[in-house]
């Protein structure tokens, strides 16, 4: 109840022969208790919503799903490797940086430049979450002079950073928990040990894909892209660990099906044109993440309405995707991932 309705309620019991309107002695009396009230039942409220995994949220959640024990996902930083162009006997020591456009990496190795003139190392993102994800070639500077060192690049994609789990992919866990029992290796049960697996977002589960005996499982990671070597070893390993005796297991990576963009709009509002392309790009990514290994499609009206509902877009046309005016059909072993946008 709200404060309003709390003083109407306690007025109402005051006898009518006292004088009850606003700036009243009754009246400014009973405010500050209204007030208190309205507090008490909002915690109430939140006391009842935090009692059930549904409506449960942060740490009221954790500490529901892990009655199950089923527990957050933590945020991790990416890692990879750089190579490093020096003068042959120049040093690389550990915690010295490189940096992409936003986002410094930690060198974690000790080495010194051999013959070559070139030599690759591992590097951390100095920040947990996505930001650490960079395509090749980001990583291209150095915000601190290197003695010897003349250059730096990354030969491949840096993308096994992961923020935290959300609240809703916690959820959805628990409930899978609940309502897809896992028994003897079943599909459920495969489904649930991959992605018990820190980097894992989703699985799909094909048993007897190859034989009497056999069970494929395809993955996808957090960022629901597709997995990277490292992870799908991490999958096995832990299924191998925990699957029955006889059972030949096979794990894979789901497939990235790249999907491009491109409008007409009417920008609006002092909007730029940049200012809509990453709006849009980010708008598409969440979308895009939340349809994988969910929806079989990728749809051309959803696509326009998100475009339509960002701010300082006033109209658009021409829309297409890869090149069609029609949904893009995703496979059951692909996730949908942007490719390129291109507004004009």
């Amino acid at each position: 109840m709200t404060k309003d309705e709390l003083k109407a309620d306690m007025l109402s019991e005051i006898d009518s022969s006292f004088d009850t309107s606003e700036g009243s002695f009754f009246s400014d009396a009973i405010t500050p208790a209204a007030i208190e009230l309205e507090k008490s039942y909002a915690a109430m409220d939140s006391i009842l919503n935090n009692a059930f995994v549904g409506t449960a949220s942060g740490g009221y959640l954790e500490r529901k799903c892990s009655e199950l024990g089923i527990n957050r996902k933590p945020a991790t930083k990416a890692t990879g490797q750089v190579e490093i162009t020096g003068t042959v006997g120049a040093n690389i020591v550990a915690g010295s940086l490189v940096s992409s456009e936003l986002t410094n990496f930690v060198i974690t190795d000790n080495k010194v430049i051999g013959a070559t003139g070139k030599e690759l190392v591992s590097v951390e993102c100095d920040q947990f979450g996505i930001a650490g994800n960079v395509p090749v070639g980001s990583i291209k500077y150095f915000p601190v002079t290197l003695e010897g060192i003349t250059a730096v690049t990354n030969p491949a994609v840096l993308s096994n950073g992961y923020d935290a789990e959300s609240d809703e992919s916690l959820r959805q866990r628990y409930y899978e928990k609940i309502n897809m029992p896992a028994t003897s290796g079943n599909i459920y049960h495969y489904k649930q040990w991959a992605k018990a697996v820190e980097g894992v977002g989703d699985a799909r589960v094909y048993p007897t894909w190859s034989g009497a005996g056999t069970v494929k499982v395809v993955i996808c990671d957090r960022n629901k892209r597709a997995a990277l070597p490292e992870l799908i070893s991490e999958v096995e390993d832990y299924i191998e660990t925990n699957r029955p005796i006889g059972a030949d297991v096979t794990v894979a990576s789901a497939t990235e099906k790249s999907i491009n963009i491109t409008a007409t709009i009417v920008l609006g509002n002092g909007r730029t044109l940049e200012d809509v392309e990453k709006g849009f790009s980010e708008a598409l990514t969440d979308y895009f993440k939340n349809t994988a290994f969910i929806d079989t499609y990728i749809s051309f009206a959803k696509v326009g309405s998100i475009l339509y509902g960002l701010y300082g877009v006033e109209d658009y046309s021409s829309l297409k995707l890869n090149n069609t005016t029609a949904n893009i059909n995703i496979a059951e072993k692909e996730v949908p991932v942007l490719g390129t946008v291109v507004l004009s």
